[in-house]
C-alpha cells in the first residue's frame, strides 16, 4: 500500500473489538452480582497509585495540570451520575447486597467511547485547527478516569450503606 493511503480496516478493527467487549458486558448486565461494599475502595486506590506514579514520573505542563484538574472534576460528576444508574438491592432477610448494571450506565460508557474515538480521529482526518498533544491528552484522560472511577464507587458505597441501614431498621 502506498504511503498516504489509509486502510479502512485500521478503523474497523478497534470498532469490532469495542463492540465485542460491549456485547459481552451487555450479557452480564442482566445478572445480579454480589456487591462487596468493603472492597469498593480497591479500584480507586489502585488508580490513584497509577495516576500518581504517571504524573510523578512525567509531570504535565502547567496548562495540562489545569485541564487535568477540570477533567478530574468532570469525571467525578459523571462518575457520580454513573454510580446512581447502577441498580443496588439489599435482600430484606439476609441483608446481602447485590448490584446489577443498567442499560443507561452502559449507554453512558458507549457515548464516552464514541467521543474519545471522535477526538482521536479528528487529527488523523486532518480537521483544521484540531491538534492533540498525545501526552497531554493521556494525562487529561487519566485524571478524568480517576474522577469517574472514584466517585462512581463513592456513590455506590454511600447508597448501599443507606439501603443496608434501612433494611436492618425494618
Amino acid at each position: 500500500m502506498m504511503q498516504g493511503q489509509h486502510n479502512p480496516l485500521f478503523n474497523l478493527i478497534p470498532i469490532a473489538i469495542v463492540l465485542l467487549v460491549l456485547a459481552l458486558r451487555m450479557r452480564r448486565l442482566t445478572r445480579e452480582r454480589p456487591l462487596k461494599v468493603e472492597w469498593l475502595w480497591v479500584v480507586p486506590a489502585l488508580y490513584v497509585a497509577i495516576a500518581g506514579f504517571t504524573f510523578w514520573s512525567i509531570p504535565p505542563a502547567p496548562m495540562t495540570w489545569a485541564i487535568a484538574a477540570a477533567a478530574l472534576l468532570a469525571g467525578a460528576a459523571l462518575g457520580w451520575q454513573r454510580g446512581r444508574m447502577m441498580h443496588i438491592k439489599v435482600d430484606p432477610e439476609t441483608h446481602e447486597i447485590s448490584q446489577k448494571g443498567s442499560l443507561a450506565a452502559m449507554a453512558f460508557i458507549v457515548v464516552l467511547i464514541l467521543i474519545r474515538m471522535g477526538a482521536r480521529n479528528a487529527e488523523s482526518l486532518g480537521i483544521p485547527g484540531m491538534h492533540f498533544d498525545v501526552m497531554a491528552m493521556t494525562d487529561v484522560l487519566i485524571a478524568f478516569a480517576l474522577g469517574m472511577l472514584t466517585m462512581q464507587r463513592v456513590e455506590m458505597f454511600l447508597r448501599a450503606r443507606r439501603l443496608l441501614e434501612a433494611a436492618r431498621a425494618a
